[in-house]
């Protein structure tokens, strides 16, 4: 007991003069970093100018931005909003065109993607068109 008693005591005092240096010892100076640059989204699609008609706020918008813009607008009830997903449905990202449709159908209009589809023929529009299906 009396070589167990010695070996506890040096290991409170190692460990008590460790704490007093972490203590007292001088610290690292600071690192001066520049302030990070703010980081921007690159749109997409440069090419996307229907979002030019929601204003020049949103012509430079990701493809993530310009869906959630689909999406908020499909719950205003007005002809501008409606025209705006309309020309949606010519977005090169297949994505945001079909986010278009689909605001477009909730909103009772599938008759207008049913007519982008029979006037833009082609794998893209059928692709929209079933899995707007799909969505129903």
């Amino acid at each position: 007991m009396n070589t167990t008693f010695i070996v506890l005591a040096v290991l409170f005092v190692l460990g008590l003069l460790i704490g007093i240096y972490a203590r007292i010892a001088p610290k690292p100076a600071a690192v001066q970093r520049p302030p990070a640059e703010p980081v921007t989204e690159q749109p997409d699609n440069a090419g996307a100018d229907w979002t030019a008609q929601a204003g020049a706020e949103f012509s430079g918008l990701s493809e993530s931005a310009r869906c959630d813009l689909l999406f908020a607008v499909s719950d205003l009830d007005d002809e501008r909003s409606q025209q705006l997903l309309e020309h949606a449905l010519d977005d090169p990202s297949d994505a945001v065109a079909l986010a278009a449709a689909h605001a477009l159908a909730r909103r009772g209009r599938g008759s207008t993607v049913n007519e982008y589809a029979q006037h833009h023929p082609g794998e893209r529009a059928q692709r929209i068109v079933e899995t707007l299906a799909l969505l129903d």
